[in-house]
């Protein structure tokens, strides 16, 4: 398997298009859309949220069947909390791609991100689209990338390439996100593509597999967001024997999916809102991995951890009280805790001593910055 330069269109088959459409008042780019050139077996996992944009409610009623064609996805605007004309807005949004495309609007899947409680405003989208549809390309999938950015300062994109059956095999993906960020389930805004021959099933199950170490592995500031949405197309198109079982060539498959997922996700960590610093808490010596998982997650969402690592300050005492606030039989007798510093990556290690299950979470440290940049989102 090797990294290779590109993102959502690096795999045979997609192409994809973004441009500003005159939501944001910067100017930047917020309309995008991906087209496969045929039907893709499909998975999605979604934001925990009990208050769920219309997007989402909207493809997780679409992605039911596992076949997906087309990706609609704006930023700027979160078409959440809208009431019943952001779901008809919503709806309409995959109508339009699927008039134009030629497909069903069930297999379209539309992404929003941006500012909650907002009028959606659709009639601006609505004109863009036909432009959008035009000017598709296999060469477009940074255009995409870039649609879908908010408060991130930089685009995010990977690509893989390897082989199945003899078959060259690639995934590609792109991902938003730099603030709100503990999904668990994805991130704000992730696509990944793919032209593996595997079943819907078999994909949903990789996506899980992928997601766990990956997006359900980071936090940023603790917040879950009403849009989280991560989806994964996969069209077919590279010939491999198809993936139907838990086979060896799905076990590939998983790893070069989590290569992608772990990447993404530590770039929405490195582009955390005004971070300076990565963090990377390993947790081993527990009793069970959920266990691990959580106090994991305790430390990298400790405020007063992720204030201290930001004035080069590693106090440990700080990683030791979040351990122990965790409920678990951890005591001083027990904990061992180290630091290392390597530029601005700071690796945070906790045996706890119950056991023998580890797990790893990435997060950032807490400044000045965040509090501007949030403080005045609007």
């Amino acid at each position: 398997m090797k990294v290779i330069k590109g993102g959502v269109t690096s795999p045979k088959g997609f192409k994809a298009n973004g441009f500003w459409a005159g939501v944001k008042k910067s100017g930047k780019p917020d309309l995008g859309l991906i087209v496969s050139d045929v039907m893709c077996s499909a998975a999605a996992v979604f934001t925990r949220n009990s208050v769920k944009a219309a997007p989402i409610v909207l493809c997780q009623k679409n992605i039911r069947a596992g076949k997906i064609q087309a990706l609609i996805a704006n930023s700027g605007n979160a078409n959440c909390f809208t009431g019943e004309y952001g779901f008809t807005y919503a709806r309409k949004m995959t109508e339009i791609i699927a008039q134009q495309v030629g497909i069903g609007a069930a297999n379209v899947l539309v992404m929003s991100t941006g500012i909650i409680g907002r009028t959606f405003p659709y009639e601006k989208f609505k004109e863009a689209v036909p432009r959008l549809v035009k000017g598709l390309s296999s060469v477009k999938g940074s255009s995409f990338a870039k649609a879908i950015m908010t408060t991130d300062l930089k685009d995010k994109q990977i690509a893989v390439r390897f082989e199945l059956d003899g078959k060259d095999v690639t995934i590609g993906g792109c991902a938003k996100g730099s603030g709100m960020i503990e999904p668990n389930m994805a991130t704000m805004l992730a696509c990944v593509t793919t032209d593996a021959v595997i079943t819907a099933d078999m994909l949903k199950s990789a996506l899980l597999e992928a997601v766990d170490v990956s997006f359900n592995s980071i936090t940023v500031d603790g917040c879950m967001s009403t849009n989280d949405m991560l989806s994964v197309m996969a069209n077919g198109l590279a010939g491999n024997k198809v993936i139907d079982s838990k086979n060896a060539a799905y076990v590939l498959f998983v790893e070069a999916l989590k290569v992608v997922c772990v990447k993404l996700a530590r770039d929405i960590v490195f582009d955390g809102e005004g971070a300076e610093r990565f963090f990377e808490i390993n947790v081993t010596g527990a009793a069970t991995k959920k266990q691990a998982k959580e106090v994991a997650m305790k430390i990298a969402n400790s405020n007063l951890v992720k204030t201290a690592d930001y004035m080069d300050n590693p106090n440990w005492g700080r990683v030791a009280a979040a351990i122990g606030a965790c409920g678990t039989k951890a005591t001083e007798e027990t904990i061992k805790i180290s630091f290392s510093v390597k530029k601005s990556n700071i690796f945070i290690y906790a045996d706890i001593g119950l056991g023998e299950a580890s797990a790893i979470v990435y997060s950032c440290d807490l400044t000045n910055e965040y509090i501007n940049i949030n403080g005045k989102y609007n």
